[in-house]
Formats: structure tokens, C-alpha cells, sequence
């Protein structure tokens, strides 16, 4: 039989493997980011992130490269929240 303190333990280790830290974060608001500078290209023909740092210019690609390093990052973060 379980008992209420069995059931805090499990419950907070199951918080424990799924709190995010902060390379989670950065990776998720890089990906957010990029998905709204896609939904902005795909709707009004606009590129956000060239608008502010200029077309193809080296902060522009470091932009797109970090955004897909971190969209490749979240999939490990998926596989995790998933377990």
C-alpha cells in the first residue's frame, strides 16, 4: 500500500526529471523565435530577423544558425519530457 509520503517522493521526482534548466530555456526561445520568423515569411513575405540585423549578414546567419542548432536541441528535450 502507497502511503502519502511514497506518493510526494515519486510526484517530486518526477518534477526533478522534467524541470527544464537554463540551455532548455535559451533552446526553446531561440525555436519560438524562429517559428514566428517563419510564420511572418510564410504570411507577409517579411523576415523579421533580416530586417533587424540586416540581409545574410553575419549576426543575421548567426541568428538562423543558433535557431537551428537549438530546433536540433529540442528534439533531445522532446525525448526527454517524453520519458
Amino acid at each position: 500500500m502507497a502511503t502519502t509520503q511514497d506518493y510526494n517522493a515519486s510526484s517530486s521526482n518526477a518534477t526533478r526529471s522534467t524541470a527544464f534548466n537554463a540551455v532548455d530555456w535559451v533552446a526553446l526561445i531561440l525555436v519560438i523565435v524562429g517559428g514566428i520568423n517563419w510564420g511572418l515569411i510564410g504570411a507577409f513575405q517579411f523576415d523579421l530577423v533580416a530586417a533587424i540585423f540586416g540581409v545574410m549578414s553575419s549576426v543575421t546567419r548567426i541568428v538562423y544558425v543558433l535557431v537551428g542548432l537549438a530546433a536540433v536541441y529540442c528534439i533531445t528535450l522532446l525525448a526527454r519530457l517524453g520519458r
